[in-house]
């Protein structure tokens, strides 16, 4: 056993974690009773000097062994915690079928066994990226006073506008879990699908075939949960128990976040952190400059809980940060910390578009609008931005892109000084249609002095009739939520705002026709027009730090 123990540490070290001073025992496959009859696994990693010591839980889709294992079990422990690593029903040995997000009453069941155990210590934390994050939300509020520490990474308390993005549909990132879920069979199968998934996700996406038949395509059979997604929109019953911003502020455990400026749940995440601060509560905030499974804030996310934990479940304090936000400035390359969110000082400045593909603070002329054509059998396509798993890189050149016809793109004046944006970031398009159903793109650039164009963040809306609704000369003002931004625009550089009706496979694209999205085949052109004059000035309001 002492072989195994040395192995198990030798596998953290080599994940790029550091090993605490305690030896660990593990109990495997220990049987964990669900509501229904239905028996979970977990296996428990335990210090073996320290007697009851307070219990790290953590539920996972993705298997319990590994490096699940060795980052959610053999680190903690050696840290001098307990830890709990639970597969949920339906896989790796855990009974009963999945339920996507359908989390809830098997994590209450799990926290009750969980007390009732002659080794637990009184007190428990939960840990855990995405879904093992998501999971926390589910029970947070009614976990009971023993729940001490939550600690949460590149997740948020529902998944449904993050799979719904601006009433769009997010198709490559759900594509990808679904197959990524569908084959992993056993420990080591997630090293292999994590490479494998986005690859078979790309392919279906570009076969052209109606949605509905994607999963097939990529996976080999009809996935449920994927199916349930393209017919139940965001303000559909399915989601409602599988939401949990509701209870949000009932949560009275310490919570740690952390997230990516290109991770596909900031938004919701940061949503998260207000109700939290609004219910009166101090969560800390961390977000890098990372997409969602980044390696290096996974790598650090166990060190920071390990921090978070000790504060929490071992009155130690002594490691915790000052400020509670601490934030990767792009452009600068440099980590800074602030009291909130949104940081003090921020003022939003609105920049508007204007005519000959201009950008700037100024009042726009009197202008004709500029157009474009946008094709859904030839979708604009998607180069860079929040990803899941995608080989694209998060933040790349979009030059390629711009040279589209299905692309605008408006430019500032070379700035004279920096200028840091830090906070939310809007947009304010007024335009024109020849279709009810269509959609627009927003993202912001930073275009260097060489000449690069490299993406910051985005965001999309869905338009049906009747929302948002035209005025007399068939003028629709369009809101569009971009993601989030933490960025130094460096003295000589260029800001850019680009428009377009699509970013594909990243989100489907929009047939025209209003016909359901999973089968639709008819594809209608869409005409556009983007106004910039004084009764109709499109804009994109930056939050501006001194």
């Amino acid at each position: 056993m002492v072989g195994v123990g040395m192995m198990r540490r030798l596998g953290v070290t080599a994940l790029g974690l550091r090993n605490g001073p305690h030896r660990v025992t593990v109990e495997r496959d220990l049987a964990v009773p669900a509501a229904d009859g239905v028996t979970l696994l977990a296996d428990r990693y335990a210090p073996v000097d320290v007697d009851k010591a307070p219990t790290v839980l953590v539920r996972s889709p993705y298997g319990r062994r590994g490096p699940f294992g060795l980052m959610c079990g053999q680190a903690f422990a050696s840290h001098g915690f307990q830890a709990v690593v639970q597969s949920v029903r339906g896989g790796f040995g855990s009974g009963g079928v999945f339920e996507a997000l359908d989390e809830r009453e098997d994590g209450l069941a799990t926290i009750e066994w969980l007390k009732a155990q002659p080794w637990f210590g009184g007190t428990f934390a939960m840990h855990g990226p995405s879904y093992l994050g998501y999971v926390q939300w589910a029970v947070g509020a009614e976990a009971g006073p023993e729940l001490k520490a939550l600690s949460m990474q590149v997740t948020a308390s529902t998944f449904r506008d993050a799979v719904n993005v601006g009433g769009t549909f997010a198709l490559e990132s759900a594509l990808i879990w679904v197959d990524l879920t569908a084959r992993m069979k056993n420990s080591l199968s997630g090293i292999t699908t994590g490479i494998m998934s986005p690859r078979r996700a790309r392919r279906a996406t570009l076969s052209g075939r109606p949605l509905a038949e994607l999963d097939r395509l990529a996976t080999g059979a009809q996935q449920r949960f994927f199916q349930e997604l393209l017919v139940n929109g965001p303000d559909t019953p399915f989601w409602d128990k599988r939401d949990f911003s509701p209870t949000v502020s009932e949560v009275t455990a310490p919570v740690n976040m952390t997230g990516g400026w290109y991770d596909i749940f900031l938004p919701w995440q940061i949503k998260d952190y207000a109700a939290l601060r609004a219910a009166g509560r101090r969560p800390y905030l961390t977000i890098g400059p990372w997409f969602h499974a980044d390696q290096r804030m996974m790598r650090g996310a166990v060190a920071d809980s390990v921090r978070w934990f000790r504060a929490h479940l071992l009155d130690d304090p002594s490691d915790l940060r000052e400020q509670p936000v601490r934030l990767y400035i792009t452009g600068a390359d440099e980590w800074r910390e602030f009291p909130d969110w949104p940081v003090p000082g921020m003022r939003e400045e609105r920049w508007r578009l204007q005519p000959a593909g201009g950008l700037s603070l100024d009042t726009p002329p009197e202008s004709d609008p500029d157009t474009y054509r946008y094709d859904p059998n030839h979708p604009t396509p998607f180069l860079g931005g929040p990803t899941l798993l995608g080989e694209t890189r998060p933040s790349t050149d979009q030059k390629r892109l711009e040279r589209r016809r299905d692309v605008l793109t408006y430019t500032s004046a070379v700035l004279d000084d920096d200028m840091e944006i830090i906070g939310p970031v809007t947009a304010d398009l007024h335009i024109r249609s020849n279709r009810e159903h269509t959609d627009f793109v927003v993202r912001l650039c930073d275009v260097t002095p060489e000449g690069e164009s490299l993406n910051l963040c985005e965001g999309m809306r869905r338009l049906v009739p009747g929302a948002p609704e035209p005025d007399a000369d068939g003028i629709r003002r369009v809101a569009v939520e971009l993601w989030p931004v933490g960025h130094r625009f460096r003295r000589g550089h260029r800001v850019r705002v680009q428009v377009a009706s699509g970013a594909y496979p990243r989100v489907a694209r929009n047939p025209g026709t209003g016909a359901p999205i999973g089968t639709a085949t008819d594809m209608l052109t869409a005409d556009q027009e983007i106004f910039h004059t004084p009764a109709h000035p499109s804009t994109i309001t930056l939050p501006v730090v001194p």
